[in-house]
This record gives structure tokens, sequence and C-alpha cells, in this order.
């Protein structure tokens, strides 16, 4: 079979590779798209939390209310995730989870001595993005489509060296482009799982600029890594390419297909920074507003991507791609700016909280990295395909009275940021809380949050080889607060 065709050399591979890996707007997406994660006591409030802010969980909503702490103060919390995903694909249905727990928060509030007023520093370690996601479906494909045939249209050179197509030439024995016998009609199959998170370290600052009005700072070193892994499989269940069939005529070991599969994991190492402003009015004891500006993240990505396949015949003959292809490349995404602006009312022992966050997602873009060409079109996709939503955050606070325990709820409702998904896209969450005094110096707070929503993914092409997938969240964060 090798003989029929000159080897590409590796620069061509390289390039034939950007086609498959194509980095694209959901890598923007992946790094923009807010997390819940936050502190216990926030997240049962349905981190409504910008108008609050009154501990160190101040650094991930409103560094304003730095200011409002009186004592110095340690906090930290644990974070454990569950992600579920109950698949249908062509009419079969897939359950599948993944769970992750690791600390979500160390940090230090200092308060510092004032003639009037009062201004606290703060720094620490927020984790604030968990990629924990996992997907599995299999299904009969019955259309005339499958990966194998994206892959000879558009990366020829993997389908060929794995014995699944062949080339064509012209009369003059020119070589024009390479052909498959596969005609879809496949079982197929695989599962997606990834990991990794995004981190920042935190360093914050808040005065009580007049009486009542606050203002604070914070600057975000940002660090973390992601990783996919993607496995795929097309079988012929059906014998629909039976013995007496070659998929290349001129190589016998490529009679009666069996499967094919294929095998791509995506790893990151990004960093980067960005800054949070702040502002927090007390208007009474009872009102307080906030608002704050996030401004974007600049996040340098460190890509490696690695293909690996191989193609089974019944003449007991496999084919593998040797060695796997790898790539490097380094680009850098800029996320949109976060404007935010929040209320919440106090009285008796109860408060209630309001929230909501505006961000124009169009506003991602590729911003180093690539030829200049390239990083246009894959920004005009970003501004072609994406929208400005509002993110809106609602919860409540009860103090039980005489018994040092706070009861908490709350509500999260995420738009998706794509221009033609409908409602069943966004995300919801439901939140609940629990507080209570262990002493005279120690806070122990449990927040969880219950999130629902839809999604769909593309194997390749567009609605060929779908999965419709209905995912629920879970997160329950632990935290602590002490005082010295």
């Amino acid at each position: 079979m090798k003989n029929v065709k000159l080897f590409i050399l590796v620069s061509i591979i390289f390039l034939s590779l950007s086609s498959v890996s194509a980095q694209n707007f959901n890598d923007a997406l992946r790094l923009s798209d807010p997390e819940i994660i936050t502190s216990a006591r926030a997240l049962g409030m349905g981190n409504a939390y910008l108008s609050l802010s009154n501990d160190f969980s101040a650094s991930l909503f409103n560094p304003a209310g730095l200011a409002l702490i009186k004592k110095m103060e340690f906090s930290s919390g644990l974070n454990y995730n569950s992600f579920k995903n109950d698949v249908e694909f062509f009419s079969r249905n897939t359950n599948y989870s993944k769970t992750s727990t690791n600390f979500n928060q160390i940090g230090f509030a200092f308060p510092l001595p004032t003639t009037r007023g009062s201004m606290v520093l703060a720094f620490g370690y927020n984790k604030f993005k968990d990629f924990n996601r996992a997907l599995k479906f299999s299904g009969f494909n019955n259309s005339n489509n499958s990966l194998i045939q994206d892959l000879t249209v558009s990366n020829d050179d993997i389908a060929y060296e794995l014995g699944l197509s062949y080339p064509v030439y012209d009369g003059n024995n020119k070589y024009l482009y390479d052909e498959t016998k596969i005609n879809g009609k496949l079982n197929q199959s695989g599962n997606i799982f990834q990991e990794g998170g995004l981190n920042s370290w935190q360093f914050s600052g808040a005065i009580e600029f007049q009486e009542n009005l606050f203002v604070g700072i914070n600057i975000n070193i940002i660090n973390g890594n992601f990783n996919r892994n993607r496995e795929y499989w097309e079988e012929d269940l059906n014998n629909n390419y039976p013995a007496q069939l070659l998929l290349d005529s001129s190589d016998p070991n490529t009679a009666d297909f069996q499967s094919f599969y294929f095998n791509d994991i995506i790893k990151w190492d990004v960093s980067g920074w960005n800054a949070t402003l702040g502002l927090l009015a007390k208007v009474d004891e009872n009102l307080n507003f906030g608002a704050t500006i996030k401004l974007p993240k600049s996040l340098e990505v460190k890509e490696i991507y690695t293909i690996d396949a191989n193609a089974k015949f019944g003449t007991g003959k496999t084919y593998f791609l040797d060695p796997p292809i790898e790539s490097r490349v380094e680009y850098t995404i800029k996320t949109p700016t976060e404007l935010g602006v929040g209320a919440s009312y106090s009285i008796n022992g109860l408060t209630v909280a309001l929230d909501a966050n505006f961000i124009d997602y169009s506003q991602m873009e590729f911003s180093a990295g690539f030829d200049t060409r390239t990083r246009e079109n894959k920004n005009k996709d970003i501004s072609d395909l994406f929208r400005n939503v509002i993110n809106l955050n609602a919860g409540v606070e009860y103090i039980l009275p005489l018994t040092g325990m706070t009861l908490r709820g709350g509500f999260m409702y995420l738009p998706s940021p794509f221009k033609d998904d409908n409602s069943d896209f966004d995300k919801k969450f439901v939140t609940a809380g629990i507080g209570f005094k262990a002493g005279p110096r120690l806070i122990v707070d449990v927040g969880y949050a219950h999130g629902w929503w839809e999604d769909v993914g593309d194997n390749y092409g567009s609605n060929l080889s779908r999965t419709f997938q209905s995912i629920t969240k879970d997160n329950l964060i632990f935290g602590i607060k002490y005082f010295f």
C-alpha cells in the first residue's frame, strides 16, 4: 500500500493536523465562561455576593467588600464536584459521571490600623474554574457518513496510512486525491474525559474612601491546566464491508474491514493575569449596593496536541499511525470584560441579595499566536456565533435566633452565550447552605448547588454524528473562617 504514494513531509503533516485540532471558539469559551466555584457561604446564597463580600471571598466577587472586615481572618474551602451526562446518540442512551475533590480556597485578610474608616489587605489562593467533564456514547449510524470519510476529505494522510483510503490518479499518473470505499453504516462509540482547572493567586486591597463608601482592587496571577482525552471507534458490526471487499485494491491486507480507532489528546498549560475593580456603598444599616468591573483575562496557552489511531481488518492485519502525530502551538486568548451590579437588604436577621453580571462573549478573542489571517478568521467566527448575556444571581440568608446557625438558599441563571441557542441550553442552579459558629472565633459553612442544562456535540461535520446531552452538575463546598 505505502509504495503507491510518496511519504508526506513532516511539515505537511503538521499543516494538515491543523484541520483536525483547529483551535477555535470553543477554546476561547472554555476559558471565558464563568464557573460557580466560590465560597461555601456565597454558593449557598446563589453567589449573589457583590453587595455583601465581607470576607476573603470578596477577592472573587467585589474587592471593595474587604474593607468591611474588622478582624484578621483566615479562610479555607474544600470543593466536591460531580458532573453527570445522560447522552442520547442515534436513539440509544448512555449515562456517565465523573467527580473531583480539591481545595478551592485558602486566604488571609488583614485589617490595618487607621485613624478613621478602614483599610484591609488580603492575599491567597482560589481555584475558580474546574474542567471536570465526562461523556460516553454508542449507537449505530445508519447514514452514509463516518469519521473515516471525513478524514479522507479533510485530512487524507491519516486514513491513507491506516489502509482506509487509496490514491486516485489522472490519465498522466498524476496524483489527484484520496477516496475511500467506506460509505457509513457503522456503529459509532466513544468517550471524552476532561480534567484540570484554573487557579488564581490573588492580592487585594480595599479602603473606606469616604464614610460608608468603599473601593477595592484585586490583582489575579493565573495558572492552570486542561487535559482532554477523546477515544472514538467505528465498527462494522453488520458486515457491510465483507471479506471480498478490499479498501485498497493494491493491498490484500485491507479486506474485511473490522474497526477504526481514533484517539486525540489535548494538553494545555495556562498562565496569565487580570484585575477586578470594585465599589460598595452602605446606603444605611439595611441596604447595600455593589458594582464591579472584571477586566479581561489575558491567558497564554501552551498546547500539545497528539493523535493516535489504528484500523483492524479480518485478514489479521492492524495498521497503526507510527509514530503518533504530535503538534505544539502557543497562543493567547483574551476573555471579555464582565460588569456586575448587586444590592442586598438586611432586617431582623434576614438578608436578601440580587446580582446581575453582563458579559459580551462576542468580545472574546485570540489576541496573539497564529498568523494574522488565521487569527482574524477565528475572531470573526467568535463575533458571528456569540452574543451578550446577563447572568442573574439571587440569594437569601436567615440567622436563626439564639442558635448561632444560619440558613441559606439561592438561584443562578446563566444564559447560553450562543446566538441561536434556546432556553434549554441555559444553565440553571438551585443552591442551599448552612453555617454555624463552632466557637467564639470559628465559623463553619457548607454550601451546595445543583445545576442542569442541555448541550450537543458533533463527532465530525455538523449534525451528522451528534450527541444530545442532558447534563447535571453538583457542587458541595465545605468552608471554615477563623478570626484572630
